[in-house]
């Protein structure tokens, strides 16, 4: 008598187990491609660098279409001093302030990234990327988190981009498209 382990039933299953692995292998070898850049199909346009006080906080650079003004953009702050995710959010709060008066909206997204913006030290950088109406933040390849609540990323980006901007001089600076 068989025993179940040993039964042919049991073979028959094992083989086709092992043929599965057999035929999967292959497929599992090939390469995986890269996750799509960030910045694809986006093109370099202007930089400059955000000062208070006379002390250099950041240096922001742009990349868009073929408009500097609308989605899809990316905007990357290299950052020059030690700032905590706290003090990020605070002053871009108060900043969207300029564009955005219900202020329950304001609180809201102020959690929302809180949950996203990490301290950072001189040489970090976070990568700010508004596609379809949606924020998404990198910091280096790592997503940090993305922000999708209606017009937060318009008023985001608006920080820098809007003609309200309280940096006139960097907005002017990252929607000067370089030559060559």
């Amino acid at each position: 008598m068989w025993s179940s382990s040993n039964s042919p039933t049991a073979e028959l299953a094992r083989r086709r187990a092992l043929l599965r692995v057999l035929v999967l292998l292959p497929v599992l070898a090939l390469p995986v491609p890269a996750a799509a850049s960030p910045l694809e199909g986006l093109s370099r346009w202007g930089s400059g660098d955000f000062r208070r006080f006379g002390f250099l906080i950041y240096s922001a650079t742009l990349w868009a279409g073929s408009d500097p003004q609308r989605p899809p953009l990316a905007l990357r702050l290299d950052y020059k001093r030690s700032i905590s995710g706290a003090a990020i959010v605070d002053a871009s709060v108060r900043e969207m302030r300029r564009f955005v008066s219900d202020s329950q909206r304001l609180q809201a997204w102020g959690e929302q990234m809180r949950q996203v913006f990490p301290d950072v030290e001189p040489g970090d950088h976070i990568l700010g990327v508004y596609r379809s109406g949606i924020a998404y933040f990198y910091q280096g390849e790592r997503l940090l988190g993305e922000i999708a609540a209606p017009g937060f990323a318009a008023a985001f980006f608006a920080i820098w981009l809007d003609s309200r901007s309280s940096a006139p001089e960097l907005r002017a600076a990252l929607l000067s498209r370089p030559a060559g």
